[in-house]
C-alpha cells in the first residue's frame, strides 16, 4: 500500500498568546513544521506529503519546508480541523494517510510505524499514552468536586493518525459543518469505524502553551543516546 502524509500547519497560536502560526516558531533552531516534516518524510512506502497551510502563508511554509525524497505538495487549508483535514486528505492520493498535527514537532519515526502498522492491519489507527493522575472535577467556582472520575480505559490520543484514505476521506465529508472536530479519529468513530490504538509516545509533545515550547526545546536538545 502506498502512504501520503498530510502534515497540518494551518493554524493559529491563539492560546499561545500570539497572532501568528505556532507551527512557525523555532523548536531548538528549526521550525516546527519543518522538523515535522523532516521526520514524517522517512515514513515508509511514503510517495508524498501534503502541508495544509493558512491561505495567506503558503509560500512561507513552503519555504520553509527542508528537501525529501518526495513529492511536496503546500495546499490551503480551511476555518475548522476539518476543513483543514479534508483539504490535505482530499488532495492526497495514497492508499493510506497518516494526519499529523504540525504543533507535534518531535515526532519518533518509531512512533509513525506504530501507526502506519496498525492502519494498513485494522484501516484506521490513532497512537494514545493512558492516562494516570487522578482525575476530578472542578466546579464554576474553582473548588473540587467529590468523588474520583475512574481512569480504567481513558487515554491521551495523539497524532499522526492513520486511515485507508477512503474512509477517511468519506467521513471527514459526513462530519456535520460548523461542529468541532478535536481529530480525524473522532470523525472516523463517528462514522462507524472502528479506530485500533498502540502505544503513543510521552516524547510526542503538543505545544499549545508556552511552557509547551520550552518544554520541547529541551527536549529536542538531549543527545541521542538519552
Amino acid at each position: 500500500m502506498t502512504v501520503s502524509v498530510v502534515l497540518l500547519a494551518a493554524g493559529r497560536g491563539r492560546r499561545m498568546g500570539l497572532e501568528v502560526n505556532k507551527t512557525l516558531l523555532p523548536v531548538a533552531g528549526v521550525p516546527m513544521v519543518a522538523r515535522a516534516a523532516a521526520t514524517l518524510g522517512q515514513t515508509p512506502d511514503l510517495i508524498e506529503l501534503v502541508v495544509v497551510a493558512h491561505s495567506d502563508e503558503l509560500a512561507v511554509v513552503a519555504s520553509l519546508l527542508p528537501p525529501l525524497d518526495v513529492a511536496v505538495r503546500v495546499v490551503a487549508g480551511g476555518a475548522e480541523r476539518r476543513d483543514s483535514s479534508l483539504a490535505g486528505v482530499a488532495a492526497a492520493t495514497g492508499d493510506v494517510v497518516l494526519v499529523h498535527d504540525a504543533a507535534r514537532p518531535l515526532v519518533s519515526l518509531e512512533l509513525i510505524e506504530r501507526v502506519l502498522e496498525g492502519a494498513r492491519r485494522y484501516g484506521a489507527c490513532t497512537p494514545a499514552i493512558p492516562v494516570v493522575d487522578t482525575l476530578r472535577r472542578v466546579d464554576a467556582r474553582g473548588f473540587a468536586a467529590p468523588g474520583d472520575i475512574a481512569r480504567d480505559g481513558l487515554v491521551r490520543v495523539q497524532t499522526p493518525q492513520g486511515f485507508r484514505r477512503v474512509l477517511l476521506e468519506a467521513a471527514l465529508r459526513a462530519w456535520p459543518p460548523g461542529v468541532p472536530l478535536t481529530d480525524d479519529a473522532a470523525a472516523a468513530l463517528s462514522a462507524g469505524i472502528r479506530v485500533a490504538v498502540v502505544d503513543g509516545d510521552e516524547s510526542n509533545i503538543k505545544i499549545t502553551v508556552p511552557r509547551d515550547l520550552e518544554l520541547a526545546t529541551r527536549v529536542a536538545t538531549l543527545p541521542q543516546s538519552a
